[in-house]
């Protein structure tokens, strides 16, 4: 059968998969509950644990975040955008489009996106690494489909091996060197509690841009794992597993009844073995604990992608959310910021751990609603209605009346 010349158009949402939107705002989800400590408090004092000075209820909310929550819906979030280039190549394909230039597009236009929310709103911005890692997910648009799993693994697993041999590498480090290195995370710390806590605006922009260029470094590790995830996401839609998971019932079930069981035991082991990690400490112990996360993280968040799947029907609510993750996210990022930030109402490290936790749920309860009542009367978040415009060069139709 002959390809379509039709013209390549932002897909509608007859066209879309029900389940990944689901999935999306899951993850989106997750991705709040993750992040919500790095919004209340020093960016540079979250993701590292179960912090000792939380105690009673405080300290059940961040454990029960560091085991099921961090880690798991970042890299769910990642193989989702695997997924959906996976999509969108399959459908440029079947139009006869070049997908190479609009695919390029696309990633500028995140990576424009990204570094405006990194400097403007939040330093812990995901999606530059994002953009800049999907242009090399495009170089892997020809592999052949059973590749892709056991690349994405490899790259996935390539990071936390290399975070080991940097762990033994930094344990070899004289005394004094290890003393520097604490007291410099510990200056940055306070730079950021200073500058987020209790600076102005201004203020906050120019640690952004600090904190920003240190992330950048981190994409040494996290680069291969976000990739890895990329890769198997892309094989998720090319096999058709995501689309059709009742083909794949074996996988599915070893995916629940599996991974998640196992991840979960690599992660109470992670919690036994070393349950918080002091910034600015980079021995082998440590990033022992990072590498038992890492294949936890991966493990747990294909289980919650198998059962996500499994409940999509139930959990329909979730997908007008989904639909707008984009415009979600950087929403999450302003408020949070605004609410939290010493030029807004200045709740920097004045909340509990759980009460965090009760914020976050009620944010992401109003977006839920609000997403549903938009796209009543709208065909696209305002934040994927510009993006489209950037990646086909052209203003979409946005509101439902203007679509025949």
């Amino acid at each position: 059968m002959p390809l379509s010349t039709s013209a390549f158009q932002p897909v509608t949402p007859n066209e879309r998969i029900a389940t990944l939107d689901v999935l999306r705002g899951l993850a989106l989800l997750g991705i709040l509950l993750m992040n919500i400590e790095a919004f209340g408090g020093p960016l540079d004092l979250s993701f590292t644990g179960i912090d000792a000075h939380w105690q009673g209820l405080d300290r059940w909310a961040d454990g029960f975040v560091y085991i099921f929550v961090q880690g798991k819906f970042f890299t769910l979030f990642s193989l989702l955008f695997g997924v959906g280039f996976a999509v969108m190549a399959q459908r440029a394909e079947a139009a006869g489009r070049d997908f190479t230039r609009f695919y390029l597009r696309r990633s500028l236009g995140l990576l424009l996106i990204g570094l405006l929310h990194a400097v403007l709103l939040w330093a812990g911005d995901i999606l530059v690494a994002y953009a800049l890692l999907s242009f090399v997910l495009l170089a892997f648009r020809e592999a052949p489909r059973s590749w892709l799993p056991v690349l994405g693994t490899a790259a996935y697993l390539a990071a936390a091996l290399l975070i080991l041999l940097l762990g033994a590498v930094m344990s070899l480090l004289p005394a004094d060197e290890v003393a520097k290195q604490a007291s410099t995370a510990l200056a940055s710390i306070e730079a950021q509690r200073q500058a987020y806590g209790h600076g102005s605006y201004g203020t906050a922009v120019l640690q952004r841009l600090r904190d920003f260029g240190t992330s950048l470094g981190a994409l040494m590790v996290v680069g291969p794992q976000v990739l890895g995830m990329f890769l198997i996401g892309a094989w998720f839609a090319r096999s058709g597993a995501i689309a059709h998971p009742a083909e794949h019932p074996r996988l599915f079930a070893w995916l629940r009844w599996g991974a998640l069981p196992l991840g979960l035991g690599l992660m109470l082991f992670s919690v036994w073995w070393l349950p918080y990690v002091v910034p600015g400490r980079f021995d082998l112990r440590s990033t022992s604990t990072y590498a038992l996360n890492a294949v936890a993280g991966l493990l747990m968040c294909l289980g919650y992608l198998a059962w996500g799947g499994r409940w999509s029907a139930h959990l329909r609510w979730l997908a007008p959310a989904g639909r707008m993750a984009l415009s979600n996210y950087l929403g999450q990022s302003l408020i949070c910021t605004l609410v939290f930030y010493g030029y807004g109402l200045g709740w920097f490290e004045q909340m509990g751990r759980a009460w965090q936790l009760l914020f976050a749920i009620a944010l992401f309860a109003v977006q839920v609603l609000l997403s549903h009542c938009w796209l009543k009367y709208f065909r696209f978040g305002p934040m994927e209605w510009v993006w489209r415009a950037i990646t086909y060069l052209q203003l979409p139709p946005l509101r439902r009346q203007s679509i025949g």
